[in-house]
């Protein structure tokens, strides 16, 4: 499941659409419920540790020791101030559920808080039905064999430099990606090993799973 340090990891579940946890909760994982989130873990009979948000996606406001209640008005969404409730309590590792679907603004709120994680030394997944976001910044993703479906890459930065894909059906050595022409849309796994690299810029990871099985991770280099 790619580099989990021993402090565990921070989920999240907010209240897009959700479509169950496709991780196993840990002893040492810690589970935020962001606002309607709340509603999507009683559904499966999942107690969160801490639940946060101004409650205007969900029914009434919960009482108790482990709510935040956030106001209306406020520069960051729920699910970021969840994740900086992660932060805070040391957390690097985040797995969001609930980031997408629903209103278009939040899914892409979502992607930029994948990009502000990056630059605090933290990385993040998305969660939809059969498909991950992730993102990539001055490094690489090893995925293992046996990895089928698509695959896409966007550049965030205007232009991301020494870019190079190996063991996909697409490959590329060195190369460039922007922000205004998405030439890494629609690769795909081959079954081999694959790397994706790259020197100085941001990436946005697409991948594809099997729900049934569960997501493979890549190793972060």
């Amino acid at each position: 499941m790619g580099n989990i340090d021993s402090h565990g990891r921070c989920i999240i579940v907010g209240a897009g659409d959700f479509f169950g946890l496709a991780v196993e909760i840990r002893e040492n994982d810690f589970l935020i419920a962001a606002d309607g989130g709340l509603s999507a873990l009683s559904h499966i009979g999942a107690e969160p540790d801490l639940i946060i948000g101004d409650f205007d996606s969900y029914s009434g406001v919960p009482r108790g020791r482990s709510v935040v209640t956030l106001p209306i008005i406020k520069d960051v969404t729920d699910m970021h101030a969840a994740a900086e409730k992660g932060m805070e309590r040391g957390y690097r590792e985040f797995h969001f559920f609930g980031g997408t679907g629903g209103r278009l603004d939040h899914t892409l709120a979502n992607i930029q808080l994948l990009s502000g994680l990056s630059l605090r030394g933290c990385f993040g997944y998305i969660y939809g039905k059969s498909e991950i976001l992730t993102v990539l910044r001055n490094g690489s993703l090893l995925f293992p064999s046996g990895m089928e479906g698509g695959l896409s890459i966007f550049s965030l930065s205007d232009t991301s430099v020494g870019v190079s894909l190996s063991g996909l059906k697409y490959e590329l050595r060195g190369g460039s990606l922007e922000n205004s022409f998405a030439l890494g849309v629609s690769n795909s796994f081959t079954g081999e090993k694959s790397k994706i690299e790259v020197e100085e810029g941001v990436l946005l990871i697409y991948w594809e799973f099997d729900h049934g099985k569960g997501p493979v991770l890549p190793e972060r280099g």
